[in-house]
Formats: structure tokens, sequence, C-alpha cells
């Protein structure tokens, strides 16, 4: 472990500096608002809240806020959330620091919870999303003016302030800058210390964990949960280091060679759901795979590539481009191609509900978008083949991305993730990629067709992959409504 027993001083901003009064006799408690990093391991947000209210003899305790259906969260994605928090909530109170879960609007639960424990510090973990960004900036506003409030970022290896300060054009252009840096934050996380001092202050109400998720399954139904990983940061282990099927055990060494054939997605880490959620630590990760470096060079090296580089890219895109989610944040080449190609004839026009329901001429196409509403998790490489079509499909760009992202953040199990933005930013509006030679609708976007696909994989083998893979779990649904039905009878 290393010795040292906070964050290091450049992965934490101040976004409001506290006024103290010199009547102000004790220093009141320390609130982590937990959002984005929801574990108790590997969390520098945890760590600093606890050391701060160490070095001030003063308690500590974490409050989530629930929002009701972030952006369009279903069952499927709420379900894994709560399901996981359930779980921290043992975790973090056997070190005795209180758990809260607030619900509602977060600019006034945040600041009433503040309020009534007479907190002095609220330390947040980080997001680029505008949603949460604003929620702080009105916090800040609302809150007493002696009230100290820090951001940490416990989600990045590099601290997205520290990797760059502006938007980046490419990987290439932050590749650079973030390999300068991994020794100074590519680090071992020091051991999370027990508070000095007890919280006294309690709400009246325990939380009834079982009646909230049964709620939001039944409400969010339309999408439903999946069972092919287990939620919560013991499942998040078990899925990097396991013995029986663990990525960097068992999984790793065909990284390199595999991860972009559909037809093989034990290749791929099977980590997002996880990252997403923040049930494990991007760090903690790279930690473990820089282990068994010597053993599989070339598929850590991948691997470090897309857990680090490429996700911090899409934060940073995130970040400092407030239309991270419209036409409006492509570069000025990729707007203008699309605006001069948007009333190009197309050959087929799609409602929303066609490419919803997977009715297309395109049964590669339609796999995919199958794979996903029914899987939560569509194959990297057909998510750009899937994101290109619907541009081709649809009556224009602005269209084309609304529908994409729409779709992607209804069925992804990692759904309103940077990553999901940036990559139909990349496949419809070419963000981080360059010009390519100009065609009709694409304009100099890059350009993906069935026949491409054809070369690189076996297409009818993944057409058939999803059908068996959407027939089994169906059976599986199938099979579960009737265990209810019968359990509600009794």
């Amino acid at each position: 472990m290393s010795s040292a027993a906070s964050a290091q001083p450049g992965r934490i901003r101040v976004l409001k500096e506290g006024i103290r009064k010199p009547s102000d006799q004790a220093v009141g408690p320390v609130v982590y608002w937990m959002f984005r990093d929801q574990r108790l391991r590997d969390n520098w947000a945890l760590i600093h809240a606890v050391d701060e209210a160490n070095k001030a003899n003063t308690p500590v305790a974490v409050a989530f806020n629930l929002f009701d259906q972030f952006l369009g969260a279903r069952a499927r994605q709420l379900g894994f959330m709560l399901k996981g928090l359930r779980q921290l909530h043992r975790q973090i109170e056997s070190l005795q620091i209180p758990f809260f879960l607030l619900q509602g609007d977060a600019t006034v639960t945040i600041p009433n919870f503040i309020n009534e424990c007479g907190a002095s510090l609220l330390v947040t973990d980080f997001s680029p999303l505008r949603e949460i960004r604003r929620c702080k900036d009105e916090i800040g506003k609302t809150t007493s003016d002696s009230l100290t409030i820090h951001e940490v970022d416990a989600h990045n290896v590099v601290p997205i302030w520290a990797a760059s300060d502006k938007l980046e054009y490419s990987a290439r252009t932050l590749r650079g800058r973030i390999n300068k840096l991994l020794p100074d934050y590519l680090i071992e996380f020091p051991e999370l210390q027990p508070p000095t001092k007890e919280w006294t202050w309690s709400m009246d109400e325990a939380i009834d964990w079982d009646s909230l998720i049964n709620n939001v399954v039944r409400k969010g139904a339309e999408v439903p949960e999946i069972d092919w990983c287990e939620p919560g940061e013991d499942g998040a282990r078990e899925v990097l280091m396991g013995g029986q099927d663990g990525f960097l055990m068992k999984r790793l060494k065909s990284y390199s060679t595999d991860r972009n054939n559909p037809l093989k997605p034990k290749a791929l880490s099977c980590l997002s759901p996880y990252l997403h959620f923040g049930q494990i630590s991007a760090q903690r990760c790279a930690l473990e795979a820089r282990k068994v470096r010597k053993t599989y060079p070339q598929a850590v090296d991948s691997f470090l590539e897309e857990l680090i580089v490429r996700r911090e890219l899409a934060d940073n895109f995130c970040y400092y481009q407030p239309h991270y989610d419209s036409l409006k944040g492509a570069w000025e080449w990729a707007r203008k191609t699309l605006m001069d190609h948007a009333s190009d004839k197309r050959d087929h026009i799609y409602s929303l509900e066609q490419l919803e329901k997977g009715q297309t001429a395109d049964p590669l196409w339609n796999a995919s978008q199958l794979e996903m509403v029914h899987h939560g998790k569509m194959h990297g490489f057909m998510r750009m083949y899937w994101a290109k079509k619907i541009l081709e499909w649809t009556r224009g760009p602005e269209e084309a991305l609304s529908i994409s992202i729409y779709l992607n953040d209804k069925y992804e199990i990692d759904g309103r993730d940077p990553g999901g933005y940036v990559g139909c930013m990349w496949s419809i509006c070419g963000v981080h990629d360059q010009g390519w030679k100009e065609r009709p609708v694409f304009g100099k976007i890059r350009y993906m067709n069935y026949a491409g696909c054809k070369r690189k994989f076996d297409v009818n083998g993944y057409i058939s992959y999803v059908t068996r893979l959407v027939s089994s779990t169906n059976k599986k649904r199938k099979r579960k409504a009737e265990e209810h039905l019968s359990e509600d009878s009794i």
C-alpha cells in the first residue's frame, strides 16, 4: 500500500471555499455526495472525504441522491445500480460510515441534507455531464457561505483537468499528455482509514432496498433487467480477476486479436457496466493489468489504450464541449459536409419505431439492434456500423444523432455515458476522426457497409448468434414471469 493517506492535490478541485466566522466553534461534519463512483474500495473521493473529516476531528457520511429515471434510465440500468448500492450500503456501514439515500431533485435534497446535519465540507465525485455540473453549480449558490465544496476526479486515472485544459482533437493529441502524467497518478491506493469520530445525526427511515428495487423494476419494465453481469463491487472484481472466467486471469490473451470480432464477445473485458456505474475503479483495472504485462504485452497495451486514453478522451470531449450530444458539437468540417449532403436521396427512410424493433431490410443491422434491446450490450464494432446506418436511413444528421443516442441510452446497460455520446458522435459526426473520400449522404464522414463487415467477420454467424441469444433471453424472462405469477398466487 502507498504510504500516502489522501488523494494527490491535483485530483481535487475547490468548487467553493467556505467562509468561517471567528464565532464558529466546532467544525461541522463532512458529507460525500456520491454519484458516479459507487464503490467503497479504490475511491479517491471517499478517501479524501474521510481524510478531511479525520484531520478536522469531525464525522463523515455518504449521501446518494436517486434521481427519478435519470435521463430515461429504465429497469435495466436502475435495477443494476440499486442492487450495487444495496451491497455498498452493507459494506460501507461495516466501516462505521453511515449511508443516506435521498430521492428527488438534488438541488433541493442535497442542500436540505447539508443544512440539517450542519456539514462544513461537501465532497463530490466528478462527472462531465451537464445535468450533474448544473446541479453542483446550483448547490454551490443555494448553500450557506460557510460550506466548502471539493470535487474529486475518482473516475479517471489522470484527472480530467490535469490531463488537458482544452478540447482535444483526437486520441493522438491526448495520449502523450496522459502518458506523461501516468507515473504521478497511476499509483496504488492508500488504505481507507476508519473515521475517528462517530456520526450521531440520523434520518428517521431505514432504506427498504427490496421495495425500492421492485418499484423501479416494475416502473421501468419496458426495458427489463439483464442477467449476464452480477451488480456490485464483488461482481466487478470477479469479472476482472476471477479465476473461473476473469478477464485478466482467463480471457486477456485474445483481447488484442479478437476484440473487434462480434462473434467473440468473451474477448472483451465485459467491464463496461461496472466502469460506468463506478462499481470498479479504472485505476484498479489498470494496476492489475500492468502486473500481467510481461505475459501478454500486446493485449495489456491494447486494453490500457481503451481503458485510459479512449475513455478519458470521451470525458474530455463531454467536459470541454457543451454540445457533446448534438451536431453543434461536431468539428466545422464535419458539420459542413453533413449539411451539404443532408438533402441527398436515401435508399431507405425508417421511422424510430421501425428502427427500434429491428425492422429494416438489413439483417445484420437488425441483429445488432436486437442484441442491444435484449442483451443490454451491443458489440463495439457493431455499434459503429449500427450508428452509421442510422445516418443513412433517416432524414438528416440531426435526426440520426438524436435517434442513435435515444436508443443507446434506453437499451445499453452503460447508456448515458460519455463513451456512448462520443461513440455516436464519432460514427455520425466524425468526432475524433478525419475527413474521408466524399460520397452521397455521408459526405466526408467515414463510411461503413455490409460488404466491409463480411470481409472482417462471419456476418451470418453473428446473425445466428443473436437469434439464439434473443430466443434464450426471451425464454428466461418468460420463465421468470411465470415464477412471479405463481408466487403471487400463493
